[in-house]
């Protein structure tokens, strides 16, 4: 199979798809990959490294894309890219269909296969391909809430960690899964007091044992989200339901009652948000005000940290690249059950429940 790994053009993000060792692996098994030119220059990766693992390096992003059976990137393609897709192609990327009607629409229009690596999942429920990433943004998470509460960003002026005398941050986070859990591991470490709000008994066990006592665990309620977001001074958006579009659980009304200059980083904006007022963001302008809350809605954190980012994807994406590549998708399918759920697209058709029901909008079975 012929493989393309276009540069990414969304704003600050470095990451690239592939790194030389995953070029080498793939073309060790006889296929051929497309690099264009500088793609892995922001992840510390050079062109001649890719050339000499064997990649093909191409100048232009146009012609990655026509010459390549399948396309592997990081982002979701934007609107320059959208062209360049092609009738029963196969985009391999993060895509997030359900936070983004348009998008979806257009890629249903171009009648590509769109495998998305958010809803690759094993039969235990995990996401393989979205744990990686949602570990770096849930420590990402408290290392930019704590920034934004500086006064001189506009925050409220508060130390995460406190000092002697002086009581310590209150960090919030929603969601006690991967993000939750990294986000924790950072506030925990720095000195805030930090309560999870999650919905899973078993989860909120697992965490009070491997916390040890040094944060609070929530069930979530009207109640609860009433009686703790006023005490925040840092939220944390962690919530997931894998391929649908992210709950709205803090409501305007929930904002006009905390503290002015607290902050609100809201990781789940990848998927929609987790409160009314999110709005998706770049690190180019990676904040927002609203009710008197910074808002911190950057859609790709873990584009920031690219050389620790690029290598913990590709890790994790390879050998699904590797099948993908060495049995095309039907077959792919067959052979795993993870991959068969990561198809969101079928030519034309949306093929994932989650999506459909953002969108209102018909979903097909796959047709093998």
């Amino acid at each position: 199979m012929k493989i393309g790994v276009p540069k990414e053009i969304k704003s600050h993000e470095q990451r690239v798809a592939l790194t030389p060792e995953g070029v080498r692996e793939l073309t060790f098994e006889g296929h051929e990959v497309l690099v264009e030119k500088g793609a892995g220059e922001g992840s510390g990766f050079t062109d001649q490294e890719y050339q000499e693992a064997g990649a093909q390096l191409v100048s232009l992003a146009q012609d990655v894309y026509e010459s390549s059976d399948m396309i592997v990137k990081v982002k979701e393609p934007l609107a320059p890219e959208l062209p360049l897709l092609r009738p029963g192609q196969i985009l391999f990327a993060y895509l997030h269909l359900a936070a983004d009607q348009q998008l979806t629409i257009a890629l249903l229009e171009r009648e590509i296969i769109g495998v998305a690596y958010e809803t690759i999942q094993l039969q235990d429920g995990s996401l393989p391909l979205l744990a990686p990433m949602s570990a770096i943004a849930g420590k990402l998470s408290i290392q930019a809430g704590a920034t934004y509460l500086e006064h001189v960003y506009g925050g409220e002026g508060v130390l995460l960690g406190g000092v002697p005398g002086v009581e310590p941050a209150c960090v919030v986070i929603l969601g006690g899964g991967v993000v939750g859990t990294n986000a924790a591991k950072i506030a925990v470490g720095m000195g805030a007091q930090v309560i999870v709000v999650e919905k899973s008994f078993q989860r909120m066990a697992h965490l009070d044992d491997i916390f040890q006592g040094r944060l609070i665990t929530r069930a979530p309620s009207i109640s609860c989200l009433d009686e703790i977001l006023p005490l925040a001074d840092l939220v944390v958006g962690a919530v997931l339901v894998p391929g649908a579009k992210t709950p709205r659980l803090i409501t305007r009304s929930h904002l006009k009652q905390m503290k002015k200059g607290s902050v609100l980083v809201d990781v789940s904006i990848d998927q929609g948000g987790c409160c009314e007022t999110s709005r998706p963001c770049t690190y180019t302008e990676p904040v927002f005000i609203e009710e008197g809350v910074i808002h911190y809605c950057v859609t790709n954190m873990p584009g920031a940290v690219p050389r620790t980012s690029t290598r913990a994807l590709a890790n994790a994406t390879l050998p699904y690249v590797l099948t993908l590549a060495s049995h095309g998708i039907e077959r792919a399918a067959q052979i795993d059950p993870a991959i068969r759920k990561g198809i969101n697209l079928w030519h034309g058709k949306l093929t994932h429940e989650g999506v459909a029901e953002a969108h209102n909008l018909e979903c097909f079975r796959l047709p093998f």
